[in-house]
């Protein structure tokens, strides 16, 4: 059996579950992955919302989340790319925030041995919107480009593709993560009213692009002076419509090979905010919706663990991904991190019994080495 994020009806996190379903079974062309990661997007709270319906159609009960990193374990008919215990990464349409997945073998790609599982599961969607933002737009030298929610995981990579154009970049976030967007060379500026004032004293310089992952920025662009063929917007359809601004999509596996090479050379970096587990998956989101967090927040389905990895008092998880700033985590044991979705807590009870019984071993072994010893001291 399996385990899936589902809601039956539309609204916020509080509508998600975590499912039993049959393991699926890879079709013509597909693989069955256990997903080890999967990064979330603001894209799939509006969805789930049911924003837009005209633009996101959804039949309920529906399932989330596209990106995903994992192994195979099984191959469909003529599925031939990956064989059973590759590790890949790469995307579906619908499902990813699940134990196993069937995914298309075009969809994937091997997962670079330089990416952690974090950012392998986490890269496709924010990773080939940037691409795209910044690529379709032709950014260079001559250009100065604002970018909303600049802090956020698609946000802080369109501003580090933009920099290595050579483009100007102004970023919004909360006021708590300047210093985060001055690490990528971002000129960093505050979310809400007044925006435009705020640019025009940062800079001198025109306002020649605007990328909104935001939202709700569109009238802002246009008092900056920028032409509606140079605003791009993921979440806004008010803006498409009402202001002309071009929609961002994500794009294949060939844009997302590009992206993931240059983040296993350390050419640009994804942040990984936050980790939770399946079963916490409501919590991941509503740490999402706030829109605070400095990078991408993930749903880690597997306990990973990788060479040089240290823990520190306070019980401090330092990551490489991170930037080397310190990430708070809570302490777990790895019985701990089992979802207590899986098997009921069959998994964990099994793991305690069979660390009671190698206890129970080795102090009989501790025991019957300490008798042995005391047989062979010499009696004055």
């Amino acid at each position: 059996m399996a385990h899936t994020v589902r809601y039956s009806a539309f609204g916020g996190p509080d509508v998600l579950e975590v499912v039993e379903v049959p393991t699926p079974e890879p079709g013509e062309g597909e693989v069955l992955v256990e997903v080890f990661a999967t990064g979330l997007n603001p894209v799939e709270s509006s969805i789930r919302r049911g924003e837009h319906p005209e633009r996101w159609p959804v039949e309920l009960p529906a399932t989330q989340g596209r990106d995903l990193a994992g192994v195979v374990i099984a191959a469909g008919p003529g599925a031939s790319r990956f064989s059973r215990g590759d590790e890949v990464m790469g995307f579906v349409d619908h499902g990813a925030q699940a134990t196993h997945v069937v995914a298309p073998e075009a969809n994937l790609m091997p997962r670079p041995p330089a990416l952690s599982w974090e950012v392998a599961g986490s890269l496709y969607t924010a990773g080939t919107m940037a691409w795209n933002a910044v690529e379709g737009l032709g950014l260079g030298p001559n250009d100065t480009v604002v970018i909303t929610a600049a802090a956020g995981g698609v946000g802080c990579l369109a501003a580090q593709f933009a920099r290595m154009r050579g483009a100007t970049v102004i970023g919004t976030s909360a006021e708590a993560r300047f210093d985060f967007l001055r690490q990528f060379g971002v000129i960093p500026t505050g979310y809400g009213q007044g925006l435009a004032d705020r640019v025009r004293e940062l800079t001198p310089q025109p306002i020649s692009a605007f990328i909104d992952f935001l939202g709700g920025e569109a009238a802002q662009a246009r008092a900056l002076g920028v032409p509606p063929s140079r605003i791009l917007t993921v979440l806004d359809w008010d803006a498409v419509d009402e202001h002309g601004a071009l929609h961002i999509s994500a794009g294949d596996v060939v844009a997302l090979g590009r992206v993931a090479a240059l983040a296993a050379a350390r050419r640009i970096r994804l942040p990984i905010a936050d980790v939770f587990s399946l079963d916490s998956v409501a919590d991941a989101y509503r740490a999402l919706d706030k829109r605070e967090a400095p990078g991408k927040i993930v749903l880690g389905l597997r306990v990973v663990a990788y060479p040089g990895q240290r823990v520190r008092e306070p019980e401090i998880k330092e990551q490489d991904v991170t930037l080397g700033v310190l990430t708070p985590h809570a302490h777990m044991d790895v019985e701990e991190a089992i979802p207590p979705a899986l098997a009921d807590g069959s998994v964990r009870r099994r793991h305690r019994e069979e660390h009671e019984r190698e206890e129970h071993e080795r102090e009989e072994h501790d025991r019957a080495a300490a008798t042995r010893a005391e047989g062979d001291v010499p009696v004055e």
